[in-house]
C-alpha cells in the first residue's frame, strides 16, 4: 500500500535529521550520498531497483516503470566509480514526472542536472560510461548499507544526507518529527533568554 501522498508531502518539509532522530534513529543512508548540488532536496514514495557493475539499463527501465512523483532509488553490485544516470536519463525521468534519484555510486553531467533542477543524490561525480548487460532487480527490495529498502517507503533527502521511512510509519514520524522540532525551538528560545545549554539539557 501506498502512502497518503498530503502525509508524504508534510513529511518532507521537516530535516532529515530531525525526521531521523524522531523515527528512532532509522533509516539514514550512509554519508558519502550526497546530493549532485548542495541546495537539492527530495522526498517521495520509493521505487527501488538493483544495477550491475557498470550497466545502467535498469535505470532505464524503472523511469517507465515508476509512478509520477516516485524516488529512483538504485543499489549498485561492486562498482560504484562510473556515470550510471545523466542528462539523457534526467530528462526521461522529468518526462515521467518523477521526483529524484538516489545511487550508491556516481553520476556524470552535474552541469546539466543541475540546470534541469532534477534532485539527485549520489556518492559522487565519474565520467566513465556503463553498457546494458541484463540482471539485477527493477520494483524489488534493495539494501543500501544496512538500510533494507522497500516499494513505498518514503525518502528524503537535503544537504545533511539520505533517510527512508516505512511507508506505513508516515504518520507517526510526521507526529514525532513536529513535537521534536517544537521542542527544538523552545531550547533556542532558552538560549537567547541566557540559559546554558548544560542547564536546560540537565547534563551531569
Amino acid at each position: 500500500m501506498r502512502p497518503d501522498p498530503e502525509l508524504v508531502k508534510k513529511l518532507g518539509t521537516f530535516g532529515t535529521a530531525t525526521i531521523h532522530e524522531a523515527a528512532g534513529q532509522i533509516g539514514s543512508l550512509p554519508g558519502n550520498i550526497k546530493p549532485v548540488s548542495q541546495n537539492m532536496k527530495l522526498c517521495g514514495v520509493v521505487f527501488p531497483l538493483h544495477c550491475l557493475s557498470r550497466t545502467n539499463i535498469n535505470l532505464h527501465e524503472a523511469i517507465y516503470q515508476a509512478e509520477e512523483g516516485d524516488v529512483l532509488v538504485s543499489s549498485v553490485d561492486n562498482f560504484v566509480e562510473a556515470g550510471y544516470w545523466g542528462d539523457i536519463l534526467t530528462c526521461a525521468a522529468q518526462e515521467r514526472g518523477l521526483s529524484g534519484l538516489v545511487i550508491d555510486a556516481c553520476v556524470r553531467d552535474a552541469d546539466d542536472i543541475d540546470m534541469l533542477g532534477f534532485p539527485v543524490f549520489a556518492r559522487g561525480l565519474n565520467i566513465l560510461g556503463t553498457g546494458k548487460m541484463r540482471g539485477g532487480s527493477v520494483g524489488e527490495s534493495i539494501f543500501i548499507g544496512d538500510v533494507a529498502i522497500h516499494a513505498g517507503d518514503v525518502i528524503i533527502g537535503d544537504r545533511d544526507g539520505v533517510v527512508v521511512i516505512p511507508g506505513d510509519r508516515v504518520a507517526e514520524v510526521i507526529e514525532a518529527s513536529q513535537a521534536r522540532e517544537d521542542k527544538e525551538e523552545d531550547v533556542r528560545n532558552r538560549l537567547k533568554s541566557g540559559e546554558t545549554s548544560l542547564n536546560i539539557y540537565k547534563f551531569p
